[in-house]
């Protein structure tokens, strides 16, 4: 695990790999380079997270191999969204998983990416878990603990939040830096006091004794919500149009069979995440999955996840976290809803 109070990381990050790109811009073996006598990409280079969605059933069920026979399909995995936008800037990933105070991140500092796609509104499954055993019964009771979190997650932004809410001084609480399957581990071994993260390592920390103090639901409440988004590449994007629809149409399913059978979504995503689905039906429930018609609306991609966007970037200049909020047609042209409103058509 790292330690960390470090602030403004993601423009030199940023900075570093976009010289590393340019240094590779002749190497035709990223994602999406050329094109199968179909028309499809050759190549489609999903990065993906281990989060119990509809990108986990589509994954599972070879529902992209079977809609791009032509293509190959490179499933990476990650494990934040922090990370996914270092492997766009990079230019390694076509299509990603992200949270939404990541992707507000990386559309103020001019990630060529858009938003097609909401993979979720996380609710109950992401939360500030602590030990019993550290005396905190509620938030304002965490100064002088120890609260892992991955680093620019949308875990990191309600940690913030909810800090910010209860009157506690972000300084005087250790945040800790780490990734999902470390900070179970940590706190498996007594390390850390508590942390904010999401399902399924929140269930694990829970089915282990710990406390919810508040949930990403609560937050939602007081105007903080939070997404799992799609972001795909500009250049992938417009190259591949017609791949990006497929892409939207085979993601759409997923979230009607959510909806229609979660028994059998929950077994797909457990096939994925090595739990029985009826381990993974309450993780489930702490999500809201939308259809495309429900998406391409004015709360959704019609304007509201972008407003929301800008409201996550501005909390986090307030926060110390990014230099500055771009202008607001970089978050209102970030989010796309064309492909939402042709899907099934």
């Amino acid at each position: 695990m790292q330690r960390t109070r470090s602030r403004r990381w993601l423009l030199p990050v940023l900075a570093a790999l976009l010289l590393v790109a340019a240094a590779c811009g002749d190497d035709d073996s990223g994602g999406g380079s050329g094109e199968t006598s179909s028309g499809d990409p050759e190549t489609i280079t999903v990065g993906y997270q281990a989060v119990p969605n509809g990108d986990l059933v589509v994954k599972n069920e070879g529902w992209l191999e079977e809609a791009f026979p032509d293509s190959e399909i490179e499933w990476t995995l990650f494990d934040s969204g922090g990370s996914v936008n270092e492997a766009v800037v990079a230019g390694s990933i076509d299509i990603g998983l992200a949270g939404s105070s990541p992707v507000s991140r990386g559309l103020s500092t001019g990630l060529e990416y858009q938003v097609p796609w909401i993979f979720d509104v996380i609710g109950e499954a992401e939360a500030l878990v602590v030990n019993p055993e550290s005396g905190a019964g509620a938030v304002e009771d965490l100064a002088g603990l120890s609260i892992a979190t991955p680093l620019a997650s949308t875990s990191h932004f309600s940690l913030l939040a909810a800090l910010e809410a209860a009157g506690v001084d972000e300084a005087d609480v250790e945040v800790i830096d780490a990734e999902p399957d470390d900070i179970y581990a940590a706190y498996s071994r007594g390390d850390i006091d508590g942390a904010y993260v999401w399902n399924p390592n929140l269930a694990s920390i829970v089915s282990d004794g710990g406390e919810i103090l508040i949930t990403s639901a609560e937050l939602a409440e007081q105007g903080q919500t939070t997404y799992d988004l799609a972001v795909v590449s500009n250049d992938f994007a417009a190259d591949f149009p017609e791949a990006v629809q497929t892409w939207l149409d085979v993601q759409n399913r997923a979230v009607q069979l959510i909806q229609d059978d979660p028994e059998a979504a929950a077994a797909a995503i457990g096939g994925e995440l090595n739990l029985e689905a009826d381990e993974v039906l309450p993780q489930l429930e702490g999500l809201i999955f939308l259809t495309a018609e429900e998406q391409n609306t004015a709360e959704f991609l019609g304007g509201g996840l972008a407003d929301n966007l800008l409201a996550s970037a501005e909390f986090n200049v307030e926060q110390g976290e990014i230099e500055e909020v771009a202008p607001p047609e970089a978050y209102t042209n970030g989010v796309v809803d064309t492909f939402a409103a042709a899907a099934g058509s």
